[in-house]
Formats: C-alpha cells, sequence, structure tokens
C-alpha cells in the first residue's frame, strides 16, 4: 500500500491530482488543509469531494482520503506529535504543492510561505522510514529575469526576478537542492501559468491566467491596451502537470531531474492572437466589450493610474495588479521543455496543444464566473 501526504489539495494542481492518485486502489491519501477550527475541517474536505465528484455514496474512495488541520508552513505542520509521528509512520509519497501565489507579497511572507515550507518538508521526509519519493511543486518563473530560454537544470546563476514569488520560489528550490545533494530522492516539477482541464476546462479557482484574460478583454481598463509586441504566454493545463507528477511519484528515472511542465518555446501563446481569442469568447458569452484602444506602453501606465480613480473599487483594485503582468511580459523570455517531452511522451504522456483546450478554458471560465 502507498500513502501519499500531499499540500495544496485546494490548489489547481493538487486538486486535479487527487483524484489520479486515488484510481490506484492501493493508493491512499492524506491532505494537509487550513481549516480554521476542528469544525470547520469535515464541511472543507465535503467541498472537495465535491469538486472530484465523488459522491457520498462512493465510501471506499472516500475512506481512502484523510483530511489533517494544519500548515505546511509551520513546524511539523502545527499537527500534534501524536499526528505528526503517525504520519510519519505512514507516509511513502510526498507531493508538495502548497504556495502562496501572490506575487507582491513582502519578501519575508513569501519566503515563509516557500522557503519555510520546503525546509519543513524535507524535516518531515527525514523521519519517513517508508519514504520512496519526493514531488517538489516550483514554478518556470524561478528563471527570473533571465532573457531567452530557461534552461530544465538548477539555476545557479545569479539574477533578478520580477517579483517576491519568484524570488522565493527561487530561494526553496535552493534549500531543495541541498536535500537532494543529502541523497533524499525528489524531483522538482516546474509549471508554467496553471489553467483548468484539457477536456472540461474545469479548475478549482481561478487564479493568474483568468485575471489576465479580463485585461486581455479589455473590460478592467475601458478598452485601452498596451502595445504586445512579440511577448508571449506559456500555458499548461492542470490535468498535464497533475498526471506528470502521478506519474513522477512511481519511478526513480525521474530523481534529481527537474521537469518543465510547459508550453515551450514551440507553442507559448503570441499575445496579440491571445487577446483576439479572448475578446471573442467574452463576446460569444454575451459580455459586452469596450473597442481596443492601442497605446506605447508607459502612455498605458500613465493614463490607466489616471482614469482608474473613476472606476469601482473592485476594479481599481485589479488595476493595481497589472504592473506585475506588464513587468512579466517585458521579459522575452521561453522555457524549454524538450527533455521534459521526450521523457513524458516515453510513459504515453504527450504534451496537449492549447489550441486543443483553450476555448474550454475560456468558457468554464465564462459560465461560471460572474459576469
Amino acid at each position: 500500500m502507498k500513502t501519499y501526504f500531499v499540500t495544496g489539495a485546494t490548489g489547481a494542481i493538487g486538486s486535479a491530482l487527487i483524484p489520479i492518485l486515488l484510481q490506484d486502489a492501493r493508493s491512499s491519501v492524506r491532505i494537509l488543509l487550513r481549516a480554521k477550527s476542528a469544525e470547520d475541517l469535515p464541511s472543507r474536505l465535503e467541498d472537495l469531494f465535491s469538486f472530484w465528484q465523488i459522491e457520498p455514496a462512493d465510501v471506499t474512495t472516500r475512506s481512502r482520503v484523510e483530511a489533517l488541520r494544519g500548515d505546511v508552513s509551520l513546524p511539523k505542520f502545527a499537527l500534534d506529535d501524536a499526528a505528526y509521528q503517525s504520519l510519519c509512520r505512514e507516509c511513502t509519497h510526498i507531493v508538495h504543492s502548497a504556495g502562496n501565489v501572490r506575487m507582491n507579497l513582502p519578501i519575508e511572507q513569501a519566503r515563509h510561505s516557500s522557503v519555510d515550507s520546503a525546509q519543513n518538508i524535507i524535516d518531515f521526509a527525514q523521519h519517513c522510514p517508508r519514504l520512496e519519493k519526493i514531488e517538489f511543486v516550483s514554478t518556470v518563473g524561478v528563471g527570473g529575469r533571465t532573457n531567452g530560454t530557461v534552461p530544465e537544470d538548477w539555476i545557479l546563476t545569479p539574477r533578478g526576478f520580477h517579483n517576491t514569488y519568484e524570488q522565493a520560489k527561487a530561494e526553496a528550490e535552493d534549500t531543495i537542492r541541498g536535500a537532494l545533494e543529502r541523497g533524499l530522492p525528489l524531483t522538482v516539477h516546474r509549471p508554467s501559468m496553471v489553467v483548468g482541464d484539457t477536456r472540461s476546462g474545469r479548475i478549482i479557482h481561478f487564479q493568474i491566467f483568468y485575471h489576465l484574460c479580463e485585461f486581455l478583454c479589455g473590460r478592467r481598463t475601458l478598452g485601452l491596451a498596451p502595445g504586445f509586441g512579440v511577448a508571449r504566454l506559456d500555458i499548461v493545463p492542470a490535468d498535464y502537470v497533475a498526471k506528470a507528477i502521478a506519474w513522477s511519484s512511481t519511478t526513480t528515472a525521474t530523481t534529481g531531474r527537474i521537469i518543465h511542465s510547459c508550453s515551450g518555446p514551440e507553442m507559448a501563446l503570441l499575445l496579440e492572437p491571445l487577446r483576439e481569442n479572448v475578446r471573442r469568447a467574452f463576446r460569444s458569452a454575451g459580455r459586452r466589450l469596450p473597442p481596443v484602444i492601442n497605446l506605447p506602453t508607459g502612455v498605458f501606465r500613465a493614463l490607466l493610474n489616471g482614469v482608474s480613480v473613476f472606476m469601482p473599487a473592485e476594479t481599481r483594485r485589479a488595476i493595481k495588479t497589472l504592473p506585475v503582468f506588464l513587468d512579466y511580459l517585458a521579459t522575452e523570455q521561453t522555457f524549454a521543455n524538450s527533455r521534459t517531452q521526450a521523457l513524458l511522451s516515453a510513459a504515453g504522456l504527450g504534451l496537449p496543444a492549447p489550441s486543443t483546450y483553450l476555448d474550454k478554458v475560456l468558457n468554464y471560465y465564462l459560465e461560471n464566473s460572474r459576469r
């Protein structure tokens, strides 16, 4: 029997991963949830069962999932000694996918979320006598301001970062690399911007990509738009990342490797055509859109700051995040994935082209978000 300990079960990747793990009847899953209280824990787990479409009648599957109330960023995950020791004895596989994806946190808060969590996972792993494998979810963003192609390797060269999220994730990788050198059997997964399922577009939360789509369609900027030039956006569906992690957990062939789950240089999306796809989908869903007014980036920033004072409070808050996206997109950067594709394709996990799932992702968002 295999016992997976999974952090980040309520995130885009973790929520896509757990149903895949449960397909193996020999696997059970322990998930760490930041419930407000012990009484709140069952309802949070029930919300996940609902998202996974695991009905109450499926008692056998449900019995293989146990929720623990804790916090991966705290020592021993804030579990009591008995619960922590029991988890150590049972655990055979660790998947650490938890993380705060806010890009503009103060650096110490970002480090607490990423670096402290990574160290706590390592400390835990060293006390698991049955441990077989660790899957650590990072991000291609650890490449920071690297121009050109970010390699499928540990990045040891000094570099700047677009935001504190990237910086803290890079520092967490430094921590993980040290553990690998000391013999822990781990694999690092670097996904790009995660979107919904390839078949249905489903995703548990609408995060960065979906906020960016609201800007691309023009609704939040009164139609004002910066020039995108040759900027590209690398997206990847949650189920592809989850399948890669699930497969990696079953083999030693990935130990010590960096897995780039991303569209890569060949399939990353040019922003100008993406904007047209997004606007077409929004119009088809009955969303009213202003005409696009293209401006030089500097003029766009200045003008948007000026007109934002007349916008609703929610829109003003959203606009404050736009400089983060503009800064990210200003870097001419792609992410290598040829070695990952070769490895995963041999395992039957071919990389889907964005053209095969983008419309499904957009339609799911438009059907399940506020107008």
